[in-house]
């Protein structure tokens, strides 16, 4: 996703469906809502088959789609080709959700929080690595003359190799995973012609029994209840779902909008960085998320638990949000109005002005990064753990990404709105440029208030707290078993 974001803004604004430059925030607002809209469309979908035929062909179908789908919005040479691209892509992106099922399947309460661990630290490397190829290789007969000066396709596509490499990167996993990834959901045959899919080898299965015996009599037939899966959406799941969204929301419109108020011009209340200075910031915090998450994370998780960890990192990116815009006042009122002067241009490489700016930006990205995988560690965590059985994995972390693709499809059009529309005005403090942010800052505040009534029993994995009830069925009766923890 990252990917695109550093040359994002140019890109959009060579389209022919941008008249005026104050509107790109707009349309580039509408291709990243675009892939937003397809992944919460599929998502569930995604999660649900995968619960049927299994974890490992769904997975490989997304890496196929993906492979091809960059390629085809690396060529886009229209906003309705690019569009339509970023639609597909969003379609194959949406069986990510089978990964942190997988995750959830092969872990146990002991390595389950360094394992969860993994999967936002493997998608904050495909950030860095996402925002340093996108910075690195857009428009590579301008950058690399020497190298390829001479390519007709790379002229044509300016924006073709990032994709490609994009490409490549899927390409790799789905070699990957076709020889090595092995099937976690396991396949457990019934005496008779009944097979139940979805519960590992280690629990109890219910079975459904011969209703006859060697002797001909009439035995009970022993089954498992299983409730509706709507049904186990107890309070506290309710909670934890609503606290995400709202965070997401907001974070689904820092995402947006960071690349465009960074590369909006100085006068207009951006930062003014070129492509490649931008893809630099992403790879800054693609390098700090290594460390916070292989080190920090776990260390924190063990010492207090996911819950704290998820409160401090929403106000971690509460305090990153509603300061983040003052660097464009520091911008404009030091005299920093050059082009790309902000960027990591030699002559000015030691400027005070320059290194003061420099130090303070990574120094919010800092924050950021830090609430980030506080937050989205924490919620992944606790998604797992409150799913009331293992069979409701794919159910529940369908739900939360169907959930946060949601607010990935109105963040990015809120923020792209409301940015456009607060640089067109001159209103005052906080409707100026800084709206935005200072929006998505009173979002995270209220997500983290929200989560104080969360109780802390979410720390554990539900589905260990308790072995399923076996239940005889009977024409008249039949019991449903819902733990205290279930009821909170």
């Amino acid at each position: 996703m990252t990917l695109i974001l550093p040359f994002m803004y140019q890109m959009v604004g060579g389209f022919d469906v941008v008249k005026d430059p104050k509107d790109i925030s707009f349309y580039a607002g509408m291709l990243l809502t675009s892939f937003s809209i397809f992944k919460a469309l599929t998502v569930m979908h995604w999660g649900i088959l995968s619960d049927r035929i299994g974890r490992r062909p769904v997975i490989l179908l997304g890496l196929l789609g993906n492979l091809l789908t960059f390629v085809l919005f690396g060529v886009s040479k229209s906003f309705k080709w690019a569009l339509v691209a970023r639609s597909l892509n969003g379609m194959f992106t949406g069986n990510s959700v089978v990964i942190k099922t997988v995750v959830a399947e092969i872990s146990d309460s002991t390595n389950r929080a360094r394992m969860m661990a993994l999967l936002p630290l493997m998608w904050n490397l495909g950030m860095m690595l996402g925002g340093a190829v996108g910075g690195a290789f857009v428009d590579p007969v301008a950058k690399y003359p020497w190298l390829f000066g001479g390519s007709v396709l790379f002229r044509e596509y300016p924006y073709l190799l990032p994709c490609l490499v994009g490409s490549a990167a899927s390409f790799f996993g789905l070699v990957v995973g076709f020889f090595q990834l092995e099937e976690t959901l396991v396949i457990r045959p019934s005496t008779g012609s009944t097979a139940l899919v979805g519960r590992p080898a280690t629990e109890t299965t219910a079975l459904v029994l011969d209703a006859q015996n060697e002797e001909g009599r009439d035995q009970p037939v022993v089954t498992e209840r299983t409730p509706s899966k709507w049904a186990i959406l107890t309070p506290t799941i309710i909670r934890v779902l609503v606290t995400n969204t709202i965070m997401c929301l907001a974070i689904a419109m820092h995402n947006q909008i960071y690349p465009i108020y960074a590369a909006t011009d100085i006068a207009d209340g951006g930062l003014g960085m070129d492509a490649q200075s931008i893809g630099y910031t992403l790879t800054f915090c693609g390098i700090l998320v290594v460390y916070f998450q292989l080190v920090m994370y776990p260390i924190l998780a063990e010492k207090y638990g996911a819950l704290a960890c998820y409160r401090r990192g929403l106000l971690l990116l509460a305090l990153f949000s509603t300061t983040f815009p003052l660097l464009s006042i520091l911008v404009k009122y030091t005299g920093l109005y050059t082009e790309h002067i902000v960027g990591f241009n030699i002559a000015n490489l030691f400027s005070f002005k320059l290194v003061l700016f420099w130090l303070l930006l990574l120094a919010q990205l800092y924050v950021r990064t830090l609430g980030d995988i506080l937050s989205f560690t924490s919620i992944s965590l606790l998604v797992s753990n409150v799913a009331p059985r293992k069979t409701d994995l794919g159910f529940m972390n369908g739900l939360q990404q169907q959930t946060t693709s949601i607010t990935y499809i109105i963040g990015p059009l809120i923020s792209g709105y409301l940015w456009s529309w607060s640089i067109k005005h001159s209103f005052p403090y906080p409707f100026n440029s800084h709206f935005v942010w200072v929006l998505g800052g009173a979002s995270l505040v209220v997500a983290w208030y929200m989560s104080l009534s969360i109780p802390d029993s979410v720390n554990m994995f539900a589905s260990e707290e308790h072995e399923p009830t076996q239940e005889v069925a009977s024409d008249n009766a039949s019991t449903n078993t819902l733990t205290e923890r279930d009821c909170q």
